[in-house]
């Protein structure tokens, strides 16, 4: 069963991911911003990473520049409500760029080739 984390300072988008990922079968971790992601991974490393840019203490970005030099192959999808942020050359180190929705079946799909693809690279 592959591993999730969600980051996200919204509760309720936590929650609602969650619901939507355990269904999808996976088991899902999370936190609530870029410095308890860090944390978390530090314990228990998932098979990908789905990250808000926006959050308090520390934001998606520079925690997206830490994981990516010391979890190299660790893929991580941003997932916000900003299409903006696309142009930010610090974010072409993540794996996909996912904006929000109530539908997650692009993220769902994200996920899904991911995984795959690291799967069959393994």
């Amino acid at each position: 069963m592959a591993k999730v984390l969600i980051v996200d300072d919204e509760e309720n988008v936590r929650e609602f991911y969650k619901a939507e990922l355990i269904d999808e079968g996976y088991e899902v971790l999370l936190a609530s911003n870029g410095k308890e992601a860090i944390q978390c991974i530090q314990k228990d490393v998932p098979d990908i990473v789905v990250m808000d840019i926006r959050m308090p203490e520390m934001d998606g970005i520079e925690a997206l520049g830490r994981l990516v030099a010391r979890y190299k192959n660790l893929p991580v999808i941003l997932n916000t409500a900003y299409s903006s942020y696309r142009d930010d050359f610090r974010t072409w180190a993540a794996e996909a760029y996912v904006v929000k929705s109530s539908d997650l079946s692009e993220l769902k799909a994200k996920i899904r080739d991911i995984l795959k693809k690291r799967a069959k690279g393994s």
